[in-house]
């Protein structure tokens, strides 16, 4: 395993890190699913003793993952392996009895309720998971104070700010004054770290680092759902609904995934292969977190984790999605 810097930080990550929102099965906050199908204790213990073996060393988890089911897992699975590893987590989307996630008293419950959690002394990493702060970003100035705050008491090592618009991060990065951020990356979407971008260039100016999650875009990249029998989800899935799992969007899809089998291999590694190494490709990247229920999951995300991209590969990529 290859490991990259956490911006300016002391922290060393693996380049292939896992992400744990699937570890916390169904959920809904306010009415709203936002989980996944549920995971089976058991085999979500092989694969992270597996993914530690190759030397993953970062697990990215958030309150909101089962409300807390999610960093209890994943502490009782690693007992006290976690001590040596990078934790991170996140607060924003599960407010409990606040009136709003981001209220400072809010955001120190939820950290001391996450280092019980996750049976920590310091949360590696902590971030705010969204850039909605309220109307007029009524929540920001004290939602960052508190999190410094964190900093300065010991409880946090690192800030992060996890957003889904540039227009987000770049109103909000001078204000957070983040270590690290995150969002979506995939060959599909890359605009938080393509070259040129707003973004990226926050991140080169600043010396910070990016986390990717859905590096797979949530299973798209690897090909496995057909268009003809387009998946169908439990209620309390967050995929339930959404148009990228519909036949017109996987019947659009599914040629580009056909040419980038004629060129890589038509194994599921393959396909893993190249949709992680893609973002990694990106200097800015520290770690692509993709998520994981089972053994065979952890290890075909880790099978291509020493075959890099060359300069001709990513093109060809980039020209099969612009298509």
């Amino acid at each position: 395993m290859k490991y990259r810097q956490l911006g300016q930080s002391d922290i060393q990550v693996s380049e292939i890190s896992l992400g744990c929102w699937t570890m916390g099965g169904l959920n809904w906050v306010n009415g709203n699913p936002n989980g996944w199908a549920n995971v089976d204790e058991t085999e979500v213990k092989t694969a992270i003793d597996y993914a530690l073996e190759q030397g993953v060393n970062h697990f990215d988890n958030a309150d909101v993952y089962g409300n807390g089911k999610a960093e209890q897992l994943l502490a009782h699975v690693l007992g006290d392996r976690t001590k040596k590893l990078t934790i991170a987590t996140k607060v924003g989307w599960f407010p409990g009895t606040a009136e709003n996630a981001y209220e400072p008293a809010h955001i120190r419950h939820q950290c001391e309720q996450s280092l019980i959690n996750l049976k920590r002394d310091v949360l590696d990493i902590y971030y705010f998971h969204h850039g909605n702060f309220g109307p007029n970003d009524k929540y920001l100035d004290g939602a960052v104070a508190m999190m410094h705050q964190l900093r300065k008491d010991g409880k946090i090592r690192l800030i992060g700010l996890s957003s889904y618009s540039s227009v987000d991060f770049t109103r909000l990065v001078p204000k957070v004054n983040p270590d690290v951020l995150q969002s979506w990356a995939h060959a599909i979407d890359d605009q938080f770290i393509r070259e040129g971008s707003p973004v990226r260039k926050l991140l080169d100016e600043r010396k910070m680092s990016f986390v990717a999650f859905s590096p797979l875009n949530q299973g798209l990249m690897l090909g496995k759902f057909d268009p003809k029998n387009p998946p169908k989800f439990d209620e309390g899935d967050h995929r339930k609904g959404d148009e990228r799992f519909t036949t017109d969007f996987l019947v659009k899809l599914q040629p580009k995934i056909e040419k980038l089998k004629t060129r890589f291999g038509s194994d599921v590694k393959d396909l893993a292969r190249v949709a992680l190494q893609y973002d990694l490709v990106h200097p800015c990247v520290a770690t692509v977190i993709p998520g994981f229920r089972n053994l065979k999951q952890v290890q075909v995300n880790l099978a291509g984790w020493n075959k890099p991209l060359n300069a001709d590969d990513v093109k060809f990529v980039q020209d099969v999605f612009k298509s």
